[in-house]
């Protein structure tokens, strides 16, 4: 009997990598597809994950690695396209808030909510232990590369 052969940690990266380049071909269509570009998709799609919560400018520069001017260039063509307004915070008169258009989270989530489907069936595959590892591995291997990436600066 033959013992099952378990993956090794270069395969393991090899198939991350190829899960990595799928998912930035699919980004810049799904991006382009859109009138956006890859930055202002992925700072839309942290808009549209604080939900009700206030987003600032600064809060989208951390969050997208790029600067506060950058960001503003960002939000300035989200704002033209339709896809965020601009809202004075009560708080504070001088910081603005980021709130997404509805019709245009409708739009993103029209591309996107297939996908999202799917993935949730992939995932319901797993026991909620391995599921746990999952999540414990996406998000320790997220840290890590946004450490990586300040590293790199």
């Amino acid at each position: 009997m033959e013992a099952e052969r378990r993956p090794t940690v270069p395969e393991a990266i090899s198939a991350m990598d190829g899960l990595i380049a799928t998912m930035i071909v699919g980004q810049q269509g799904f991006a382009r597809d859109l009138g956006l570009s890859v930055t202002d998709l992925v700072c839309f799609a942290y808009v549209l994950e604080a939900g009700d919560a206030p987003v600032t400018a600064g809060d989208l520069a951390a969050r997208a690695h790029v600067t506060t001017g950058a960001v503003t260039g960002v939000l300035n063509r989200l704002e033209r396209g339709g896809f965020v307004t601009r809202q004075p915070d009560p708080a504070d008169r001088r910081r603005v808030r980021v709130v997404a258009v509805p019709d245009a989270a409708e739009r993103v989530m029209a591309i996107f909510g297939p996908f999202y489907t799917r993935l949730a069936e992939l995932f319901a595959r797993y026991s909620p232990d391995e599921l746990a590892l999952l999540v414990d591995w996406f998000t320790s291997a997220g840290e890590l590369a946004r450490q990586y990436l300040d590293e790199s600066r």
